[in-house]
């Protein structure tokens, strides 16, 4: 089964592209290259070494293609070094107990055609406050990266029957490139919304 996707899309790559294909068609080709071309990434991320690539499944690789680990620094490489490695689809930053570096998943709250988010999700994001927001590799979900103490991952299932997933260390997380909205490039302190995610019954 072929599980290639567009690396701007998400959509699945079909039998007419090239087994080299990266994006299902022009217009996402040209909107991934502006985004690089412009990318809002911030220095507090890629002046870290802990790069690494990813394939369609998601699973972590070197930049020589790999098998790469989320608890081994020894696969992990610069973000230059990332960029310019053509291993897998995309890239991926690891998270460490060296920082407070962390970042909160939210699945499924982005419609990625009229870009409208997710009441449930909006209100996150306003508690966040201004700190670098990622459209996720779906295209449907948003990573919110900030600092707060986070050893442990969890995830969070709300009254409402939507789930967040935070991470602080020992997890990667897949790159896009694709900066939210306005959202500035700079990792804000995000104790407060972590705390009243992780306080909720």
């Amino acid at each position: 089964m072929n599980t290639r996707k567009c690396e701007w899309c998400a959509e699945h790559l079909g039998a007419r592209h090239s087994h080299r294909a990266r994006f299902c068609s022009t217009r996402c080709r040209v909107a991934a290259h502006r985004a690089a071309k412009n990318d809002a990434t911030p220095n507090e991320l890629t002046t870290r070494d802990r790069w690494v690539r990813r394939d369609a499944k998601k699973v972590p690789l070197t930049v020589a293609g790999m098998a790469a680990s989320s608890t081994d620094s020894r696969t992990w490489s610069t973000h230059k070094e990332a960029v310019s490695s053509t291993a897998g689809v995309g890239l991926g930053f690891v998270l460490s107990d060296v920082d407070d570096v962390v970042c909160l998943d939210l699945d499924h709250c982005l419609n990625p055609l009229t870009g409208r988010v997710a009441p449930w999700a909006a209100a996150i994001l306003r508690d966040a406050g201004a700190t670098y927001v990622e459209v996720s590799p779906s295209g449907d979900g948003l990573h919110i990266w900030g600092r707060a103490d986070v050893r442990q991952g969890r995830k969070i299932r709300r009254p409402d029957g939507t789930a967040v997933e935070i991470y602080g260390t020992g997890r990667y997380i897949a790159m896009t490139g694709r900066r939210h909205g306005n959202a500035p490039s700079v990792l804000a302190d995000v104790s407060d919304v972590v705390c009243q995610l992780t306080a909720e019954p």
